[in-house]
């Protein structure tokens, strides 16, 4: 039958006796009596089934059972304190992982700032930043398997499980091919866009975001036409600028630079598009609070 693990307590005991080989020092170096410190000794040499320690008139010294235990005993002893260490720094938010899911576009606005203002105040922790559609961020939050999410339009219905922050509100910009005709003018009066075909993201990858442009178009008296889907912006921007039709997108979406395509304001322009960092409410840990905080506003309560 195997013995059980040797006690980390029994460990630390043993390495200080053998380090002093006195027992009144080895002692006094433990804040301890000298009857608890051999009694400590001898259920260790119990574990072991040999003796550590000499006893004679010359001192103390280890055996060769003792010589041999030392080493293995204080690499126990220093994979104890680095763990300690390490999980108060995890537990303080001073170290870990941070898996942070985030839309594309946002790599135009609210991403690199959030990500500077985050590493200066949180060295220690290491991001790995997924990008990420709307909705599979929500799935992957629920799953689990990130953290935090920045996104577009999150659905109200999430409301219960996840927690939604707004971080910006940004206008729409209708995308057209730079040859266009109303390329020439600095506002696009959305109803004249009513017999252009649209490049849009499929619904599936963010059901909010989709409605609202198709929305604002059925405000405007038309549905949209819509002769192609590409799943990024950069991608639709692309298909603009091959003549394959036209689109509305946030109005960052003009920081990508494509000499074929031209961004225009749209009337009635009111409408804005929600930026939102989304978090699991009910696992609220100091990585996120922490990300929160650097968003801005108060860390989320505790579950």
């Amino acid at each position: 039958m195997e013995r059980p693990e040797l006690p980390l307590g029994q460990l630390h005991v043993f390495v200080v006796l053998a380090e002093e080989l006195h027992f009144g020092r080895a002692a006094a170096r433990l804040g301890i009596a000298q009857p608890p410190l051999s009694q400590q000794i001898r259920r260790l040499e119990d574990r072991v089934g040999h003796a550590l320690f000499r006893r004679g008139p010359g001192g103390v010294a280890l055996t060769p059972a003792g010589r041999e235990l030392l080493p293995a005993a204080r690499r126990a002893l220093s994979g104890l304190a680095e763990g300690l260490a390490a999980a108060r720094a995890v537990g303080g938010g001073r170290a870990g992982r941070l898996r942070i899911g985030f839309a594309a576009s946002l790599a135009l606005t609210v991403l690199p700032g959030l990500l500077r203002t985050y590493r200066q105040r949180h060295p220690g922790v290491d991001l790995d930043i997924r990008e990420m559609t709307t909705a599979p961020q929500l799935a992957a939050l629920h799953e689990g398997t990130i953290d935090v999410g920045l996104l577009r339009e999150p659905p109200a219905e999430e409301e219960g499980a996840l927690g939604f922050r707004t971080v910006l509100r940004e206008p729409f910009a209708a995308v057209l091919p730079a040859a266009h005709p109303l390329a020439a003018r600095r506002t696009v009066r959305l109803a004249e866009l009513a017999d252009e075909p649209f490049v849009l993201l499929p619904r599936a990858v963010g059901p909010q975001l989709y409605d609202q442009i198709v929305g604002l178009c059925a405000e405007a008296g038309f549905t949209p036409r819509i002769a192609q889907h590409a799943v990024e912006w950069q991608t639709v921007c692309a298909l603009v600028e091959t003549g394959l039709g036209v689109s509305l997108a946030p109005a960052s979406i003009r920081r990508i630079r494509l000499q074929g395509v031209a961004f225009r304001r749209i009337d009635p322009g009111g409408a804005r598009t929600r930026v939102a960092v989304a978090w699991r409410r009910d696992d609220p840990g100091p990585l996120v609070a922490q990300l929160l905080a650097a968003v801005g506003g108060e860390p989320p309560p505790r579950g």
